[in-house]
């Protein structure tokens, strides 16, 4: 008798034999997460020990850890720096004091901050940028497929979504956070405050575009409040200006710009011009 499931069977198998990516991979970037920032900020650490060699256990565990998922992912991915780990590690000294820079400014921006502990510890703005930073490093180290493991977890944890290619200066401040979207092209600036549900965005999205810089860049100082939409590659906001809550801009402003979306009230007669109305998503 004839298997009724066969051709679904042959097919799922052919895909299994051709995407044969091993468990522990989509295990690696929460994994890797943890180990990094609790090696950078004992905040997250399982357990804390205060000791010049518990600390070099973990630099070693953190390198070791590296240098694993690489192996899991060289059938992928074969052409990979052996000394990629190494260099990654190099990094994190810097990278640190670029994540305390961040705690800081967040804890200065927010009125409802007590104390730069309480930043690292609750805040989802800075867990997704410290997360955005690793993935940041070692993007730019080529490691395949890591990075964009770990923004989307960092996506899943926080609503925060930072493509891992996006360049972001020091004393970034991303307060609340939910629903922020920066794309893998972005250029920001230092000391730029970014609010829940802002989108720095492509005008297109078409993949032979994929090599040019399709979002925009924020220069430094800028504020962007709540839901503004910034979009396209040639979009430049200068230095010292304020986008307003839900303004949407497609060409750039100069420096010390106000951009504001201008609200109209008028009676309602039923629903009279509820059509002609601009619905923007």
């Amino acid at each position: 008798m004839d298997d009724p499931n066969a051709r679904l069977v042959a097919t799922l198998l052919e895909a299994r034999q051709r995407h044969c990516f091993p468990p522990d991979v989509r295990k690696a970037a929460p994994e890797f997460v943890a180990q990094v920032l609790g090696l950078l900020f004992p905040h997250f650490a399982e357990r804390l020990e205060c000791n010049a060699a518990a600390v070099r256990r973990d630099v070693t565990a953190v390198e070791a850890n590296l240098q694993r998922i690489q192996g899991l992912l060289a059938p992928h991915y074969p052409v990979t720096d052996a000394g990629m780990s190494s260099r990654f590690m190099a990094k994190l000294p810097e990278l640190y004091e670029w994540l305390q820079q961040d705690a800081r400014a967040i804890f200065e921006a927010d009125p409802a901050a007590r104390s730069v502990d309480e930043v690292v510890l609750t805040y989802p703005g800075f867990y997704a940028i410290a997360i955005y930073r690793v993935a940041n490093a070692l993007h730019r180290l080529n490691f395949p497929l890591l990075p964009r493991l770990l923004t989307e977890y960092a996506h899943q944890r926080t609503g925060v979504d930072i493509h891992p290619g996006a360049t972001i200066g020091r004393k970034i401040v991303i307060d609340h956070g939910t629903g922020l979207v920066i794309g893998e092209t972005t250029v920001i600036g230092d000391n730029v405050k970014l609010y829940q549900g802002v989108t720095l965005g492509a005008l297109m999205v078409e993949k032979a575009l994929a090599d040019k810089k399709r979002h925009p860049t924020i220069e430094d100082d800028v504020v962007v409040y709540a839901n503004a939409t910034i979009l396209g590659g040639g979009t430049v906001v200068g230095k010292g200006s304020i986008i307003a809550g839900n303004a949407w801009l497609t060409q750039s402003v100069p420096a010390q710009s106000v951009v504001t979306r201008r609200s109209e009230v008028r009676p309602r007669h039923g629903d009279e011009g509820l059509d002609v109305l601009d619905y923007q998503i």
